[in-house]
């Protein structure tokens, strides 16, 4: 399996029509020459919490979405991308209830972290707690076996409730190796060709560290995986939000790798009309990369750019966020917030609200995008120019749910008539057909308020230019005739 240089989408499973079937028929009617890159469907398994996030199994479709059959029949024209959380499964899922009810006795014992796997008698130093780079207050909840009617404290990094929702699983147990080897021989069965490995940075544990992106032992378990979806023609995308030096070292290790840092930078540069320091990022940054501008989370500021951003200025950015409707996700601990108490940890918008629905300023933004080399994702909401949706925020007391409207197929066609996603979607298409982007890729001299970008293969070439005092931007390139011509964004 080699990943395609062409543009995929991002979705929810029921997001674009209700379902997977609806899904297949968008993607079929709308967009078939679009999304030649692939499809990105955010868990679309039977799941506990977190939309999607807290799966109870890979090996079952969450029936209202659909089943396995529908995922096949949009992998025959579209590759799949589709989460595995390596880190964790649901309390829900058969394997933990199991546990639950026999404790030690159960058979999926061994999936699961038990305390006394890392300290002596089970029971927790806080010294080694102090060290860690912690998602809940604890990094373990406590259970009470049926059986027996004792307490089990299992290792829980992530999950909002007490005890979580999501419980980890111990990689280094042999049982926990075959669970996951079942779970990618089905995605193979069921043709998906990339799989996320999400929260991987938390699936070491280890005493004395900040049981995150631990090192060498990260390595010796993405070798494992790593050789697991190799078998099963798999490419892996690993998910890590951290500081970028980690995202780089995944990235010297030869792993496609986010880009998460661009979203930020191109949002700096359209807002703050200074294009110096997406200029030097785009000079200097890894190409194997998947880009994006917007996400079902939010745009990554913090632990994302710690070091790259001044953050009084990012707080003036931020501040211009807010007032076009954005709402923050926050750093919670006050060992990770800045020296000077700056704690945003994501933008939650929609990107085209966040850029004032300016549609040449959002088209300028993708254009950014699509130019920077890596493998270029949309998200659906984006693609369709959608606006920050305070109606599910209010309904849900969720933040993330501004960028998470779900679209019925009336709205769909409706979008579809609006002029900037009309522009989108041609921007995408010569993304998608023209061979320079398999060249080579410069960044050429401009002045702070344009940015100029340049792909050369052979005779083809095509320049980037945006005037950030406009927003407007043109794309010169070679035509099939070997003549010059001009594309106004």
């Amino acid at each position: 399996m080699t990943v395609k240089n062409q543009v995929q989408l991002i979705t929810y499973p029921d997001s674009m029509g209700g379902d997977l079937k609806a899904l297949r028929h968008v993607l079929y009617t709308y967009f078939r020459d679009v999304f030649k890159g692939g499809v990105h469907i955010l868990p679309p398994f039977p799941s506990s919490g977190d939309r999607g996030f807290a799966p109870l199994t890979y090996l079952e479709i969450e029936p209202s979405f659909g089943t396995w059959d529908d995922i096949r029949a949009i992998g025959e024209e579209f590759d799949v991308l589709v989460d595995l959380m390596v880190n964790h499964i649901s309390k829900q899922s058969v394997y933990f209830q199991d546990f639950l009810r026999k404790g030690r006795r159960s058979e999926y014992a061994d999936l699961f972290i038990t305390l006394d796997k890392l300290w002596e008698n089970g029971k927790p130093v806080q010294a080694d707690i102090d060290k860690m780079f912690l998602r809940r207050p604890l990094p373990y909840s406590t259970f009470t076996i049926d059986e027996t009617g004792g307490e089990e404290k299992i290792w829980t990094t992530f999950g909002k409730t007490d005890p979580s929702e999501q419980i980890d699983l111990d990689i280094r147990s042999e049982m926990t190796k075959r669970l996951l080897a079942e779970f990618f021989m089905n995605f193979k069965k069921n043709n998906v060709k990339i799989v996320r490995l999400d929260a991987v940075g938390y699936v070491i544990k280890k005493l004395g560290t900040s049981c995150f992106f631990v090192e060498p032992d990260i390595y010796k378990f993405l070798d494992w995986v790593m050789e697991l979806a190799k078998a099963c023609e798999i490419e892996l995308l690993p998910e890590v939000h951290s500081h970028y030096s980690i995202q780089y070292k995944l990235a010297e290790y030869g792993c496609w790798i986010y880009d998460f840092i661009l979203p930020y930078r191109i949002l700096d540069t359209l807002i703050n009309k200074n294009s110096e320091a997406l200029i030097d990022y785009l000079k200097t940054r890894p190409h194997k990369q998947f880009t994006m501008l917007d996400c079902h989370d939010g745009i990554p500021v913090k632990p994302d750019l710690d070091d790259l951003i001044n953050t009084k200025e990012a707080r003036r950015l931020v501040d211009v966020c807010v007032e076009r409707g954005s709402n923050l996700s926050l750093i919670l601990s006050d060992e990770h917030k800045a020296p000077d108490g700056f704690d945003v940890h994501q933008i939650r918008c929609s990107y085209y609200s966040v850029l004032g629905c300016d549609d040449d300023a959002y088209l300028a933004a993708r254009a950014i995008q699509f130019f920077a080399p890596g493998v270029p994702q949309v998200y659906y909401v984006g693609l369709l120019a959608g606006e920050n949706d305070y109606e599910r925020v209010k309904q849900t007391g969720e933040g993330r749910e501004i960028n998470r409207h779900n679209y019925t197929l009336d709205e769909i066609e409706q979008s579809l008539r609006k002029d900037v996603v009309q522009r989108l979607l041609k921007l995408i298409r010569f993304r998608n057909d023209y061979d320079a982007f398999n060249g080579e890729f410069n960044v050429e001299d401009s002045m702070q308020s344009e940015i100029r970008l340049c792909w050369r293969k052979g005779d083809r070439s095509c320049h980037l230019h945006v005037d950030m005092k406009t927003n407007k931007s043109v794309i010169e390139y070679v035509d099939d005739d070997g003549k010059l011509a001009q594309y106004w964004v």
